[in-house]
């Protein structure tokens, strides 16, 4: 059984607090300067020294209506995971990411438009919606929590030395943007402080968990020649000269090649790309943002992109 820390029973209280009460001083924002620099604290969201504490917190301009709006399918009867997925895990996981820029980097509408982004992916890797579900087929994310029919157990003896494969264990799709590989759990579980390489169902355990877990996927980087997701959205990845050869540009598109590489880009306008654009766009009208926001096509699409990790390369995180 995965012992409760508790910080997390304490931060879940903090958030029943902050979603009732409005007003007190659970939002303060405490600011300092060091070495000429702005940093501040705000309330029990971002509760590190940050510049990005300075901004607004997620919890500021996302609410639980719009979460449930974003994933009103996820409790039907037909879900694969009913009762499992809820706003207050989610913010509870931010907790550990506010602080490093996720959705507190920029202003108010790049802030919205990175949570869009990244629930757009989330969205459409948990889904199971289809084109006549009812409510249409993108409001079905977070039907799932793990892969449902696993072909093999994803153990890989490669890193045999640095992440072995534990007798039994499992290392199947699981999670709000799934992990695979035995690997991928190691370095996930180094960076939560969580035993997942010999315990990967802790992730199907637990929603706080699940939900960090994909964050830590998308404010992580594969290699470190390579940037990270969040760092491509919210324009901190500078391309290189071989980059822009491969067409590789930054926005929505490159999120999509630096998690999932050929698996979606690169193979022209096929649905398994369109679909997460389409989650996109869809997320960012519920939000009270404007699709055209979502800017120009060439950075939307992935379809002419060269793979940041051909599938001919070394395993990768973006397995």
């Amino acid at each position: 059984m995965m012992k409760v820390s508790v910080w997390i029973i304490l931060a879940l209280a903090l958030v029943d607090l902050a979603i009732v009460v409005n007003g007190d001083d659970s939002e303060k924002t405490v600011v300092k300067t060091v070495n000429g620099k702005k940093v501040c604290k705000r309330g029990w969201e971002c509760l590190d020294w940050s510049e990005y504490c300075c901004n607004e917190t997620i919890s500021d301009f996302f609410q639980p209506y719009q979460f449930e709006n974003l994933f009103s399918k996820r409790n039907t009867p037909v879900a694969k995971a009913v009762g499992f997925w809820d706003y207050q895990s989610f913010i509870l996981a931010t907790t550990s990411f506010q602080h490093l820029g996720f959705c507190t980097t920029g202003g108010k509408t790049m802030q919205m438009k990175e949570l869009a982004a990244f629930l757009a992916h989330v969205g459409c890797k948990t889904s199971c919606g289809y084109g006549v579900a009812t409510g249409g087929p993108l409001a079905w994310g977070l039907c799932y929590n793990r892969e449902m029919s696993p072909s093999q157990s994803y153990c890989d003896d490669f890193y045999k030395y640095t992440y072995p494969c534990t007798p039994g264990a499992e290392y199947y799709g699981r999670g709000a943007i799934p992990i695979y590989w035995n690997y991928n759990y190691g370095a996930a579980g180094d960076a939560l402080k969580e035993d997942l390489l010999n315990h990967p169902e802790y992730i199907e355990q637990n929603a706080t968990l699940a939900f960090q877990a994909a964050i830590w996927k998308w404010m992580t980087s594969v290699k470190k020649s390579q940037p990270s997701a969040h760092e491509i959205f919210v324009g901190k990845w500078k391309p290189t000269k071989n980059d822009t050869l491969a067409k590789r540009v930054p926005g929505f598109g490159a999120t999509m090649n630096v998690l999932y590489g050929e698996q979606v880009c690169g193979q022209g306008d096929i649905d398994a790309m369109n679909n997460f654009i389409s989650h996109y766009q869809y997320y960012l009208d519920l939000m009270g943002l404007n699709r055209e926001d979502a800017g120009p096509h060439e950075y939307l699409t992935c379809a002419e992109q060269a793979a940041f990790n051909p599938a001919t390369s070394t395993p990768s995180a973006s397995s």
